[in-house]
């Protein structure tokens, strides 16, 4: 028990000299008290709006301040540092300490609680809460709150990222509680998560480089020019079925003389029988029709072109050789005879 009698008795000292401080420096704007021992002594931190009314000239505010708090609370070699406050609009107890002021100066309690609530949302926090309760409007007591944007009651979150601040109004029908609750807009709550994305898979070989606008152009008409040829070709092979036969030529009639190889006489005629007779005949060889071609798909199907045929030409009696013929010996009947 005695160990806690200890904490009792240093907390209720810190509350005392808290009470105090805000009661020196209201003026400059109170806005917390931080009390740390140390081996040296007790260092004590005061954080205010105007650091400079706290100081004083030539430090003499400051200096009666540190011998009072050691005479009075009993604090060995107190050390008092002054900070001045980043941003008094999100600061609880100096927000307080305003609207408290407010108050006196004959504001309207709900014209008071709504612009302290838009002034501190203003500056960026989270959210805030602003209870007024005492005689506002007649004999009986009552509670006003303005709020707005996110705020916590209870657990945790509400210890780690409220802060309060609280200030008394006196005014003719009685004293005017003011509390000031503000949520740290750096504040991180347990439902907020980030989510780690995936590895990064690894980068793929760079692509070829996409067709210019002309070149996919000209691939798209070649492409519909190839379908358009195709669906001619099967119209055309549905309806006529399987291509027909080329004709074959005639022949062109000859005079016989050319036919037998002799050139033709002098005057026109034909050589006599005995020299067609020498002279070798050639067999002609009977020319195969063409076949039809096979076309490929994407192509019409259309009849192999017709040649002429021509019977080649006659070669001079000089320049073909000449065959002997060899006498046949009479029989000997024919020669009696004879």
């Amino acid at each position: 028990m005695a160990s806690e009698r200890k904490f009792v008795t240093e907390n209720i000292r810190r509350v005392l000299l808290k009470e105090y401080v805000m009661s020196k420096v209201g003026r400059a704007g109170f806005g917390g008290l931080d009390v740390q021992r140390t081996p040296m002594g007790t260092r004590v931190t005061l954080i205010t709006e105007r650091p400079g009314l706290v100081i004083g000239r030539r430090g003499e505010a400051i200096k009666s301040l540190t011998m009072a708090i050691e005479k009075d609370f009993n604090f060995n070699n107190p050390q008092i540092e002054v900070q001045e406050v980043e941003n008094p609009n999100l600061n609880a107890q100096i927000m307080a300490e305003k609207l408290a002021n407010a108050l006196e100066r004959g504001w309207h309690f709900r014209r008071a609680g709504h612009s302290t609530v838009r002034r501190i949302m203003d500056s960026g926090a989270r959210g805030c809460q602003v209870i007024i309760s005492g005689k506002l409007t007649g004999q009986r007591h009552r509670t006003e709150k303005f709020k707005e944007g996110h705020i916590k009651y209870c657990g945790q979150a509400k210890l780690n990222f409220m802060h309060q601040g609280f200030a008394a109004a006196k005014l003719k029908p009685g004293i005017i509680g003011v509390t000031v609750q503000i949520m740290d807009p750096n504040a991180r709550l347990p439902d907020e998560i980030d989510i780690i994305p995936p590895p990064a898979e690894p980068v793929p070989a760079p692509a070829a480089p996409a067709p210019t606008g002309s070149e996919a152009k000209a691939e798209d008409k070649k492409a519909a020019e190839a379908v358009e040829e195709l669906r001619r070709t099967a119209e055309v092979a549905a309806g006529a079925g399987v291509a027909a036969k080329p004709k074959r030529p005639r022949k062109k009639k000859e005079p016989e003389a050319a036919a037998a190889g002799m050139p033709p006489g002098p005057a026109g005629q034909a050589a006599p029988a005995g020299e067609a007779k020498a002279a070798p005949k050639r067999r002609k060889k009977k020319e195969e029709p063409a076949a039809p071609v096979a076309t490929a798909a994407t192509e019409a199907i259309t009849p192999a072109p017709t040649q002429a045929i021509t019977a080649p030409e006659p070669q001079p009696l000089a320049e073909a050789p000449e065959k002997k013929e060899e006498k046949k010996p009479e029989p000997a009947e024919e020669k009696k005879e004879g």
